[in-house]
């Protein structure tokens, strides 16, 4: 795992910002890791690299070691625009890897309201139809957000909302298989469609977003959730931020045995 920069990661050297709200029930219903950075605001993790590289295994790894109920886990694959409206066969032709394709706006939207301790509503997206579908997700305030997709480091507005940032290396020739086995048994695509699409847009988009945006990482893991000591560095490290036990009367339990009371500002 490398670091692209010489610079301390945002992890390490940015405190957690206000939230507008909080609830009581919500703090008390969950387990005690990250209750300091919850009182003021989620720690926000994304997470980028190219189609198949492992995004999701790398996200999924993270949620196992802090605890599922205590993530929010935002796809960006989730927030593509809605293309109900245009025939059919013209959505076919639309470029799906160009940052134009996601509804970033609703997607930060979601991310301030979270942060701000309210729900969301969070869509479905179709992909045999390239539509949005009626059902959504509700999706409740966390004290970690985890934001995962191929453009996710694109826009400064939402490089600027994250703590920390991941960015998932692997072989192209690795991720275009992982694409085509999953376009076809997920998304009921044809191998021609896919390889098709993956030689007009999806290739060219990567060498033009994807992998300039890599320059944005704090962090850079090969291999993704397969590369076993990068991922217990990373762990370890968004674990060292959040953990701390409180007893119910607000007090922090220190492994001396001695007991401080918690205050709402986190130190880097």
């Amino acid at each position: 795992m490398a670091a692209p920069h010489r610079g301390r990661s945002h992890a390490s050297t940015r405190g957690p910002r206000r939230a507008t709200r909080t609830s009581s029930n919500q703090d008390e219903s969950l387990p005690r890791l990250a209750l300091k950075w919850y009182n003021n605001a989620p720690m926000i993790i994304g997470i980028s690299g190219g189609t198949g590289c492992g995004k999701t295994t790398v996200a999924q790894k993270i949620i196992v070691s802090v605890g599922a109920d205590n993530v929010v886990f935002l796809q960006q694959d989730a927030y593509y625009r809605n293309l109900e409206d245009m025939p059919l066969d013209l959505r076919h032709k639309v470029n799906f890897d160009h940052p134009d394709a996601f509804d970033t706006g609703l997607l930060m939207n979601h991310i301030e309201a979270l942060r701000a301790g309210e729900s969301v509503q969070k869509p479905t997206y179709d992909y045999a139809t390239h539509s949005r579908k009626t059902e959504t997700v509700h999706v409740e305030p966390r004290p970690v957000i985890i934001i995962e997709g191929i453009l996710v480091f694109v826009n400064p507005q939402m490089r600027a909302l994250m703590d920390m940032k991941i960015f998932v290396d692997t072989d192209p020739d690795i991720r275009f298989i992982r694409r085509l086995d999953r376009d076809v048994h997920e998304r009921g695509r044809s191998v021609e469609s896919i390889i098709a699409q993956y030689t007009t847009t999806v290739r060219p988009m990567h060498l033009q977003f994807v992998e300039p945006s890599k320059r944005y990482a704090d962090i850079i893991i090969p291999e993704g959730g397969y590369n076993d000591v990068g991922m217990d560095l990373i762990t370890c490290k968004i674990r060292s931020i959040l953990e701390v036990a409180t007893d119910a009367d607000g007090m922090q339990i220190h492994s001396d045995g001695g007991n401080k009371r918690a205050t709402s500002e986190v130190r880097g």
